[in-house]
């Protein structure tokens, strides 16, 4: 059983404008309406990873007849499903989102859909883990008025820095041109427009914050990761809400500790990791240690307690289904598991959700070939060549750039993942 978040935070007497929100997120959410059984449809066509390569996008669409040359809309009926990481690794993640906010505009015009998955990418970047957001990808954010945001940027925070250090006591950080330089290598041109452009307010983050983990079309269930039978005792809706809520609850965390002048909103995630790490020990060390391990907590004022309590809650997100390696945007076990070990595994998962078949991303499948796996009722859509699965009523093809094939059941393993682990 996956542990449950748990936000049983008091309101105390110091009033302040985010704590609204933060309560807001506890409420109960209106079903999103992916996370529900979308009747079924003539021809559903589904992408895996797509890494911010447009060319892989715009070729395997076309070869799909979903977009023309101008990658306009002509799937008519057609849905269109992407199972998330279309972040990412390729240079042109700016220009993959921008089609597919834009085909996704246009295709029920024709009585298609364009439904876009999150992936484990997309919920990296909306916690600051940019670990393979790279310099051209910045670029591609920057503009003539970067250099001057980039120094706005670095005087913020080395204010904001120097600050906090005063206020807890700690050795304020010098600007050196040693580390002067050091800082600007890592928050590059564009680094600032791509945080604020993925944030809670900018074009891309609204629109990603909006995208469900999981959707069932028909009989068939599309997820990035997997489902695993552990969490089977939340419904599909249910998934998307938890994920939904947790996402709120670190926006408006950030929305805090930024107002409250711990870190900037831009910071990535280990900045402010550490940045809340060096608050938490100043407050506990204020505190008056009693026989019970928490009994200082209760000789802080409320406002203290309450950041004490928001920045425990912060390190346990680990909990959370949205990162934990067995939630839907990462478990591998349908890819991984061997044939004996998963088929009745996923047959459980179906049978709790009344679905027949199960589409996933996540776990590389092969350098072109998609692969059936577990008594041929899972899918992996994640090849290193472009490739898209085609579903027509009972029949199962691959789209290939260079034309159709069959997809036999394949009982092999998929590919050695060639990152890191986990990711």
């Amino acid at each position: 059983m996956f542990p449950r978040p748990r936000f049983s935070y008091r309101k105390s007497a110091f009033q302040y404008g985010v704590w609204s929100v933060l309560l807001t997120f506890l409420m109960v959410f209106s079903g999103f309406a992916a996370g529900k059984t979308i009747p079924p449809t003539s021809r559903i066509v589904a992408l895996g990873d797509l890494h911010g390569d447009i060319q892989r996008l715009t070729a395997i669409l076309q070869s799909a007849k979903l977009v023309n040359a101008e990658n306009r809309w002509t799937g008519g009926d057609a849905f269109l499903v992407v199972t998330g990481d279309f972040l990412d690794r390729g240079t042109h993640v700016r220009e993959v989102m921008d089609l597919l906010m834009e085909l996704e505009k246009k295709a029920p015009k024709a009585g298609g859909r364009v439904l876009v998955l999150l992936g484990n990418h997309e919920m990296m970047n909306l916690t600051g883990d940019l670990r393979y957001v790279t310099p051209e990808i910045y670029a591609t954010f920057a503009d003539d008025k970067s250099e001057e945001r980039q120094e706005r940027a670095y005087k913020k925070f080395m204010k904001t820095n120097q600050r906090e250090a005063k206020k807890l006591g700690l050795p304020e950080p010098e600007d050196t041109p040693e580390f002067r330089q050091e800082w600007m290598e890592t928050h590059p041109a564009g680094f600032v427009e791509y945080r604020e452009a993925l944030g809670p307010k900018g074009k891309y983050g609204r629109w990603i914050r909006n995208l469900p983990a999981v959707v069932r079309v028909g009989d068939i269930i599309f997820v990035h990761g997997g489902i695993h039978p552990r969490l089977t005792d939340l419904s599909l809706d249910e998934i998307n809400q938890r994920i939904k809520k947790e996402r709120k609850a670190f926006d408006s965390w950030v929305g805090y500790f930024t107002d409250e002048g711990v870190f900037q909103s831009y910071y990535p995630l280990n900045d402010m990791i550490t940045a809340l790490k060096k608050r938490y020990d100043w407050l506990a060390s204020s505190g008056e240690q009693g026989s019970n391990g928490d009994d200082w907590m209760e000789t802080l004022d409320s406002k203290e307690q309450y950041q004490v309590k928001l920045i425990k809650a912060f390190f346990n997100m680990g909990a959370w289904i949205s990162v934990h390696p067995d939630g839907p945007l990462w478990f591998r076990g349908f890819g991984k598991w061997s044939e004996e070990e998963g088929t009745p595994q996923l047959a459980q998962v179906l049978a709790a959700y009344g679905a027949e078949y199960m589409v996933v991303g996540h776990t590389i499948a092969a350098e072109k070939e998609i692969l059936r796996r577990l008594g041929g009722k899972v899918f992996l859509v994640d090849t290193v060549e472009p490739s898209a699965l085609e579903i027509a009523g009972d029949r199962f093809r691959a789209i290939y750039v260079d034309g159709y094939g069959l997809i036999d059941e394949n009982t092999s393993e998929p590919m050695p993942i060639p990152i890191a682990p986990g990711l």
